[in-house]
């Protein structure tokens, strides 16, 4: 599962690249007797039926620098043109049908104020720290922000969702590159675990089953909010703040096996039955379906582990460390006999990496928990088993291999193929955004500031 950050400091750069580009309002003037649009003092340029204000640009600039980064290199042209490029998404998105529910951007609205007021402690705190005089307006300006961002994203996604590579493209591009301009890979390393987690009680899953079908009645019987329940009872830190709402796509896997095979067996609208993934035991709800993505909430509760059961595991997990290294046992089979965890004990326990899809870690990638657990392993030796608990309150214990190390080298096709592939599509999605955003500023209506007439966009938002 996902963690959100919770520092303030975090917050603020949350808010400033989800929450800004700030809180504008649209102000348009029409002559009646010219039928044309008269430009109001303080309008940077317009963007379909978006407007970006010169106001925009000034706070734009302002929460850069309350990041601590340097503005010195940033001109105004730049956040503008960034500006614009979000309001040509959104209109667009508008213009094909691409739908944002209104009560979907209110809910977003809603845990923004809460978190918010978590931080600051009130919502006159809140609403003095964005210099706001009523929480009505500021929360009007959220949604109006939150609706633009969602529906830019949304178009995004829909302009490269169908993009895809061919292993000939892939060649093509990998030979297109001079051999001095070859991409450099870091160190990378293959990794794999056995875990053994407490076994839980037959009394203890009990409760949580009925705990959880006690919300599903909750939700479709009596008319209470999945959302609300999340928040209030689910262990899962990386979605309860947002109602336990995340965003699948068939196309690229998130969340274990189990829980995509059941969110993606329901309708809109159903409540799953309870069931168990390695994070423990869930309900979830398909809030909306859009093609090959869909929008899911869930409700995620751990076991309580009696202190003997966690003795017992880790009395386990000793005495296949032991059994390993004494020759009597591969690692791989020991995995694929006695780990806990599905995902990877299938496959000798080797490690999947989220990002890429395969089995190698850069090390100056690599998450900062995992990166401590072996980088003192030499190549095949076994750790000592630790104990790991998740925020969500899950403990498991597990031993760690370093199987395989690859040393910094010069991109090479055979041996990173996988990788050379993703750059190979990434530059195809990015022809094809910029051959899109062609096309839409050529038949779009723009108005640009004559203050703004000299930029050099990296877009051709100006003729000259």
């Amino acid at each position: 599962m996902q963690l959100k950050p919770k520092s303030f400091k975090c917050m603020k750069l949350w808010i400033s690249i989800f929450i800004l580009p700030l809180l504008i309002f649209n102000e348009f003037v029409f002559s009646q007797a010219t039928e044309k649009r008269i430009k109001i003092d303080g309008v940077s340029s317009v963007i379909g039926d978006y407007v970006i204000l010169d106001s925009d640009i000034d706070k734009m600039m302002i929460e850069i620098e309350s990041q601590g980064v340097s503005t010195k290199s940033i001109t105004r042209c730049e956040l503008l043109g960034k500006l614009m490029e979000d309001k040509l998404y959104a209109h667009h998105a508008i213009q094909d049908s691409i739908e944002v529910s209104d009560q979907e951007v209110y809910d977003y609205v809603d845990q923004s104020i809460s978190y918010f007021i978590e931080q600051l402690g009130s919502i006159e705190k809140v609403l003095e720290f964005y210099k706001k005089s009523t929480e009505i307006s500021f929360r009007q300006e959220l949604f109006e922000i939150n609706k633009t961002q969602r529906l830019s994203s949304l178009m995004q996604t829909s302009i490269v969702d169908d993009v895809e590579i061919t292993p000939e493209e892939v060649r093509q591009f990998f030979e297109s590159i001079p051999k001095i301009d070859l991409p450099v890979f870091g160190t990378e390393l293959e990794i794999s675990q056995i875990v053994i987690q407490p076994k839980v009680s037959e009394q203890e899953e009990k409760r949580i089953i009925n705990q959880l079908l006690s919300f599903k009645s909750d939700v479709e019987e009596r008319g209470l909010s999945f959302s609300s329940k999340a928040i209030l009872y689910s262990q899962d830190p990386g979605s309860r703040s947002n109602g336990g709402k995340y965003t699948l796509n068939r196309k690229r896997p998130r969340m274990v096996k189990d829980f995509r095979d059941v969110a993606f067996a329901l309708q809109e609208g159903e409540i799953s039955e309870p069931f168990k993934t390695d994070f423990g035991w869930h309900i979830l709800v398909v809030d909306k379906i859009r093609g090959q993505e869909i929008d899911i909430r869930h409700i995620l509760l751990t076991p309580k582990i009696d202190v003997s059961d966690l003795d017992n595991a880790r009395a386990t997990i000793d005495t296949l460390r032991t059994r390993i290294n004494d020759g009597e046992i591969t690692f791989e089979a020991a995995a694929y006999q006695f780990s806990s965890e599905k995902e990877t004990r299938l496959n000798g326990g080797a490690l999947i990496n989220p990002a890429t899809g395969d089995k190698r870690f850069e090390l100056t990638k690599m998450d900062p928990l995992l990166y401590n657990q072996v980088r003192e392993l030499k190549d095949n030796q076994i750790s000592a088993p630790f104990l790991e608990e998740d925020r969500s309150g899950l403990k498991k214990y597990k031993i760690l291999k370093v199987t395989n190390r690859f040393n910094e080298h010069k991109a090479e096709y055979s041996k990173d193929y996988t990788k050379i592939k993703e750059l190979a599509l990434k530059e195809k999605q990015v022809s094809k955004i910029k051959k899109w955003m062609n096309e839409k500023i050529e038949s779009t209506y723009i108005n640009i500031n004559s203050d703004y007439k000299n930029c050099n966009f990296k877009n051709k938002w100006v003729n000259k």
